[in-house]
This record gives structure tokens, C-alpha cells and sequence, in this order.
């Protein structure tokens, strides 16, 4: 039987699960386990102490200094705010605070309240000085949420541990955002399962071949509530204020790197299927997930030989 070694986590909000083969697998575990505990304290909205808080509390006033990571997570941040036509953007908190959005007090806000946050909404009031290495948010009122990208880099992060530590093998799930090292020790990719989203977690319609790749998947059924028979959920678009309105359920993207996959997830659901299909083939080594309100399943060219369709009821594979 192969060696490996798992565990759980709770971090950035959510359950971290790896599964790490090798001699050095519970070391290369640990570390990373710790490593994102780490970049949680610096990046992490909720926790005062973080560099995030830092810069949201001096937001209008002057600038503050940040490490590399962070910096190199604005910057990230802001490249796919340009190419995304601004359906991604980390300045959202005030909007997603208005919403209640991951707390128990979660409600429909006033047209004047969302206008009103919409002004604070914006990733070129974030200005990055890169030579000095500080940012700064130019309105007094605005914050950053690295909630959208954080954990694409924390899974970054991890694979870069697992092959310092000589693993060539391990799989890493950050609450959704899934980084695989080569393939399993038999030869076979690891597969990664695409949830059906109008069922319970864990129940997929489909799964996806990985070996060095990421896949990550955004979807309208991760957190929401209802109100008058509506449904209210929790990726909202920086352009109105409001929950985002695609043809979409849920959005996957595959490819090498995290920190996009992650950033691209959220923009491509809020920008539907034909944009969203656009942006993905503007892009290098990115291949993506489309399921629609009409349950068809869109796959990228790219992806077709490595994706299994379960042939779900009322699922058609397009």
C-alpha cells in the first residue's frame, strides 16, 4: 500500500483536507497546514491584526506597508479586475457587509443603501506602489475582501511545500478550491468531483482528470437565502450591487495556477456563458465548466477528454 498521510484543518473559513503521499508526506502536511494558518493572519478580513485590516482602516487617510505576499495578491487582484470588465473586484466588502453575507444576518438592502456602497465599489481606487511597497485605498469607507483570491494563492502555496519536501504526489481542498501534485502513485490523475448544484454537497454530476492542475468552482448554491419565493446568494456583481443575474449555476475552471483559477471563477459566473467563455479562451492553460438554469453542461475544448459526465437526471452534456 502507498504511504501517505491525511488530515483536516479549519482555516480561512473553511475545512482544509490534504492527502500527501511519500516518505515525507506528515511533515510536507504540516508545514502547509501551518503555512496557511499563516497567510490567514495576513490576509484574513475578519481578523484585526491582518495586514488587510491594517490597510482597510487607514483606507482615505495614507498609505500602508505591506509584505510581498500581500502586494503580490493586490496586484493579482487587480490585473483580473481590468480583464474581467470589472465583474471581479476585492473592494465589493462594503456591499457584501450591507448584504450580511457569511453572517446570520443576512438581508434584502435599500436601493439608496446598495447606491451608497456602490461608491466605496471600485479596484482603481486601490492604488499598489510597488517600489515602496504600500497600497492605499483612496476613500475613507472602502475595504478589502481577499475572500475571491486568497485561497486560490493559499493552494498555490501548498503545492510549492509538497515538492520542497519531495512529494510528488498529494491533493489539497480548500473549501472548494482543489490543487493536485502529478498523478496518484499508481499513474492514474487524480479525479475531482464537480458538484450538482441542486443537490447536497458531495452529490456530483460529473468529474474532472487532474494531474498538476487546479480546479476550482463557483457556484449560486454555496450560501444564499430566500426571500418572497426568490433566491438571494452570495457572489455578488460589483457592477449593480446585487446577487449576480447569469444564465449560470455554477462555474469551473481548470488550470495551473490557483490564484487565477480562483479570481476567474467568480468573474466568468457573473459574467454568463458567452462572455465567460470569451474571457476563458483569452487565456492561457485555462479550460473551464459551464452549468447553466437550463442544466446544460458547457466544457471547454480543452477539457472534454478529461471531463466524465455522470448523465445526471434533467442534465444535458452540450
Amino acid at each position: 500500500m502507498d504511504r501517505f498521510y491525511e488530515m483536516e484543518s479549519f482555516c480561512m473559513g473553511t475545512i482544509i483536507s490534504q492527502k500527501v503521499y511519500g516518505e515525507n508526506a506528515k511533515i510536507a502536511a504540516i508545514e502547509v497546514e501551518d503555512e496557511m494558518k499563516r497567510l490567514e493572519r495576513l490576509m484574513s478580513f475578519f481578523l484585526e491584526s491582518s495586514e488587510v485590516s491594517k490597510l482597510n482602516r487607514a483606507a482615505g487617510q495614507y498609505e500602508v506597508e505591506l509584505s510581498d505576499e500581500v502586494l503580490f495578491v493586490l496586484n493579482k487582484a487587480k490585473y483580473y479586475s481590468e480583464i474581467c470588465k470589472g465583474s471581479f473586484d476585492i473592494t465589493i466588502a462594503p456591499l457584501a457587509r450591507l448584504w450580511g453575507i457569511f453572517t446570520s444576518s443576512e438581508k434584502i438592502p435599500l436601493q439608496e443603501e446598495i447606491n451608497e456602497a456602490l461608491k466605496l465599489t471600485g479596484h482603481n481606487y486601490l492604488s499598489i506602489n510597488n517600489e515602496l511597497k504600500t497600497s492605499k485605498l483612496e476613500k475613507s469607507g472602502q475595504c478589502v475582501d481577499l475572500g475571491a483570491i486568497a485561497k486560490g494563492y493559499a493552494a498555490d502555496r501548498a503545492i510549492e511545500i509538497y515538492k520542497q519536501y519531495g512529494v510528488e504526489s498529494a491533493f489539497v481542498n480548500l473549501g472548494g478550491n482543489v490543487a493536485v501534485l502529478g498523478n496518484k502513485p499508481n499513474g492514474d490523475p487524480f479525479r475531482v468531483g464537480i458538484q450538482n448544484p441542486l443537490l447536497q454537497r458531495g452529490k456530483c454530476l460529473g468529474a474532472v482528470n487532474a494531474a498538476n492542475k487546479t480546479v476550482v468552482t463557483s457556484g449560486d448554491y454555496v450560501r444564499y437565502f430566500e426571500k418572497d419565493n426568490k433566491k438571494y446568494h452570495h457572489i455578488l456583481d460589483p457592477r449593480t450591487g446585487y446577487p449576480a443575474e447569469s444564465s449560470l449555476m455554477s462555474t469551473t475552471i481548470v488550470s495551473k495556477e490557483s490564484i487565477a483559477a480562483d479570481a476567474l471563477s467568480t468573474a466568468i459566473f457573473i459574467l454568463g456563458l458567452e462572455d465567460g467563455i470569451k474571457l476563458i479562451d483569452s487565456q492561457e492553460d485555462m479550460e473551464a465548466i459551464f452549468i447553466t438554469k437550463d442544466k446544460e453542461i458547457h466544457v471547454t475544448k480543452g477539457l472534454k477528454e478529461e471531463f466524465t459526465f455522470f448523465k445526471t437526471d434533467g442534465f444535458t452534456l452540450v
